[in-house]
């Protein structure tokens, strides 16, 4: 069950990189801005366990991934459909966050034969550019911090205003270990500026006759206030076969706990008849 490598030569010499474990159905995980692989679920290995095939991958200018030449949505989009190309599967569960909801959710409404079920972690696009009614400047300053400051920067830079002391000391070990493992920083500088001025798809009207099972695993803005709780809200009014989960209150983020995280998810897909045989 230990995962094996892989490499895709995407040209102009981007390199994504990822990996794949497993031998079940398979579950294409998706980052979000500034994230890496292993932040979908955290690390955890309760899907493998549960018998599914785990795949994850470096976005672009993202982890091991190469730089590249800009980062907009269709172009996140289409190293998706790379990623699949390159393993051969027609068909595959896939898991967002973020960034990487709205990728998903762009590649599941031009192809929703190819996507049996689809999870949602935190999504915060609105169907327009710029990423929810976050403060535009904010992505600036982000960028600007991890530019001129490195990690240490982007950190204070990145907490969020106003976040429960219980969860600070937590959410700032949790930025500084993600930003730790970029090997391009000054790339995902570029990502942090270009992606929430990006067009994933036009308007919610196109997620009203979208058929998939969506699971969407929202976030109270208490904890999360780049990805606020009416988003996910206004997918679940949206969406004809969808389900929304939420921690509750007072408790930390679904999206924090990997493990309980992945066994929700689990669980939707086996109810939706996605399962280990």
């Amino acid at each position: 069950m230990e995962p094996v490598a892989f490499r895709i030569d995407r040209g102009s010499g981007l390199v994504l990189e990822g990996e794949s474990a497993g031998d079940g159905p398979p579950i294409v995980l998706v980052h979000g801005l500034s994230a890496t692989r292993r932040n979908v679920v955290q690390g955890s290995r309760a899907l493998l366990k549960r018998g599914y095939r785990l795949i994850a991958y470096d976005a672009r200018g993202h982890g091991a991934s190469s730089p590249g030449p800009s980062y907009e949505y269709p172009e996140l989009v289409e190293d998706l459909a790379a990623v699949l190309a390159h393993l051969e599967l027609e068909r595959a569960a896939l898991v967002g966050s973020s960034m990487g909801a709205a990728t998903t959710m762009a590649f599941t409404l031009e192809h929703p034969e190819r996507v049996p079920a689809l999870v949602q972690i935190t999504p915060a696009y609105t169907g327009y550019a710029r990423t929810a009614d976050v403060d535009g400047d904010s992505w600036e300053r982000m960028a600007a911090g991890l530019e001129e400051g490195g990690v240490d920067a982007f950190v204070d830079v990145a907490q969020p205003r106003g976040l429960p002391e219980k969860w600070r000391e937590i959410a700032r070990e949790a930025t500084r270990q993600r930003m730790e493992r970029h090997e391009h920083p000054q790339a995902v500088a570029q990502a942090l500026r270009q992606v929430p001025r990006s067009i994933a798809w036009k308007g919610l009207e196109p997620l009203d006759h979208l058929q998939v099972p969506v699971l969407i695993v929202g976030s109270r803005d208490e904890a999360d206030q780049l990805h606020p709780l009416g988003v996910a809200e206004e997918y679940t009014r949206h969406l004809p076969n969808a389900e929304l989960v939420v921690e509750d209150k007072g408790n930390s983020p679904l999206a924090w706990q990997g493990a309980r995280l992945s066994g929700v998810i689990a669980d939707f897909l086996e109810r939706h008849g996605y399962a280990p045989s």
